[in-house]
């Protein structure tokens, strides 16, 4: 069928837009917590699908192609919601309100005991080199000399902490609480 669909088959295309639509949304939704924007992405990757049809390989699982461009496609709204203001309303006051009454009443003081979590799973040296990164703002080159260590050592800490802490929030699904660390530049 993928090969029909590099050919311009629209019968093709139809075909797999009805296999996979309702897996496309649902991993969708489970990020964005918006039904609106869930429905958005599957129609931005059907229609990148169509686009570059002349791409795709038969040979490779379109499933997991589908899926690729979906990740990529909803976190890039993720990021676009972290820094545009209209969009960033809509995520937080009016799709939040219309999906789930539950995920408004998170407060700030939900976030600070969700982030101490995350910081509370690390193992206790990359810990302590995460929070005089972040907490303490000290620079690699300070935090080496300080613990006698090399500035490689720490840049590979201070990776897995970042890869260790996404784990866990990914846990809490609150795609609310992921933008506002995004934003705030604490992931990067």
């Amino acid at each position: 069928m993928v090969t029909q669909l590099m050919m311009g088959n629209e019968k093709a295309f139809s075909e797999l837009f009805n296999t996979y639509y309702n897996d496309v949304y649902a991993y969708s939704l489970s990020m964005l917590k918006n039904q609106t924007l869930a429905e958005e992405i599957v129609q931005d990757v059907f229609l990148n699908i169509w686009l570059h049809r002349d791409r795709l390989n038969p040979d490779l699982s379109f499933k997991s192609y589908v899926f690729t461009i979906t990740r990529n496609l909803t976190f890039n709204l993720i990021s676009k919601v972290a820094n545009g203001h209209k969009l960033k309303e809509e995520v937080f006051y009016v799709s939040q309100k219309s999906y789930s009454p539950v995920e408004d009443s998170i407060t700030e003081a939900d976030y600070d005991v969700i982030k101490k979590k995350a910081i509370e799973q690390l193992p206790p040296k990359r810990r302590i080199i995460f929070e005089m990164s972040r907490n303490e703002e000290m620079s690699y080159e300070e935090i080496s000399q300080k613990l006698n260590i090399s500035v490689s050592t720490v840049k590979g800490q201070m990776s897995k902490a970042l890869a260790d802490i996404r784990v866990f929030l990914q846990n809490y699904d609150d795609v609310k609480f992921l933008i506002i660390l995004i934003s705030s530049r604490w992931l990067e």
